[in-house]
């Protein structure tokens, strides 16, 4: 007969994977996938050609951009529905290419918004209360929840702490494929007289390996009710989706990035 131990080793076996997750604390995964993005933000200096749908109040756009050297460069082909001619095309960009004022604006956004970005992904593992919900093939699913001894340091890890939701891991190369979050509770600030969000406010964000061991996002949906922005330079009503990935040379330059916008046919 088996003895108990090796009974369990088999019935564990049996089981799969998921019911080893679920006895772990599930922090560790969250912390090496922040240390991992983090680095591979730092550390990434990829140029990328793809095709932008992007949609907020009063406000959408279909065109094509190409990341270079020291600004990107992007090619409307569409805007509010109604379709540039290559003309108004050619226009746009070049108008963009002698305005240096405009290049140095998107850089300082561009910036700012991944200071941003790194300051959120920090604090995801004490932020939030996490569960393992299972796992398939490369990937693990935890669920995330508000940790009501966490103290947010500024105002948009205040109202990103106050979100419950789930995210993907890849297991394999410890990335974040996806993190979908939903407002628990109305975050008022000094009492909503500076800013107020409702509850039930939602995001979404999903990333894709578009590269060998290369991670963009790929979707950005954020769907927020209130009257403050969470971000300086993404609304609260905003639908962002990439595709086409073509990777670029490191250091195109943005006559180069432009010749390539060229060659690009309309969506």
């Amino acid at each position: 007969m088996l003895r108990k131990a090796e009974l369990l080793l088999i019935l564990a076996l049996f089981c799969g994977q998921p019911a080893a997750l679920h006895a772990q604390n599930p922090r560790p995964f969250v912390q090496q996938a922040v240390n991992t993005e983090l680095a591979a933000s730092s550390e990434d200096h990829s140029h990328w050609l793809f095709f932008e749908i992007a949609s907020e109040p009063g406000k959408n756009v279909k065109r094509w951009v190409a990341q270079a050297h020291p600004a990107t460069v992007e090619r409307v082909v569409e805007r509010n529905g109604q379709a540039l001619t290559e003309a108004q095309q050619r226009q746009e960009m070049e108008a963009f290419m002698r305005d240096a004022r405009a290049q140095s604006k998107q850089h300082r956004s561009g910036e700012h918004d991944d200071e941003e970005a790194a300051e959120l992904l920090r604090i995801l593992p004490d932020a939030f209360i996490w569960t393992v919900q299972g796992d398939k093939g490369a990937d693990i699913f935890l669920h995330f929840k508000p940790n009501a001894q966490f103290d947010p340091p500024n105002l948009e890890a205040r109202v990103f702490a106050a979100m419950e939701g789930d995210m993907t891991i890849n297991k394999e190369q410890h990335r974040i494929v996806s993190l979908k979050g939903r407002l628990t509770r109305d975050v008022k600030i000094l009492g909503g007289f500076i800013g107020y969000l409702q509850a039930g406010g939602t995001f979404d964000v999903e990333r894709r390996e578009i590269g060998e061991k290369l991670w963009q996002i790929t979707e950005t949906h954020v769907h927020i009710q209130g009257h403050i922005l969470i971000f300086k330079t993404i609304s609260e009503e905003e639908d962002d989706v990439k595709t086409h990935f073509k990777q670029l040379p490191s250091d195109i330059s943005m006559q180069h990035a432009e010749a390539v916008l060229l060659d690009q046919g309309k969506q």
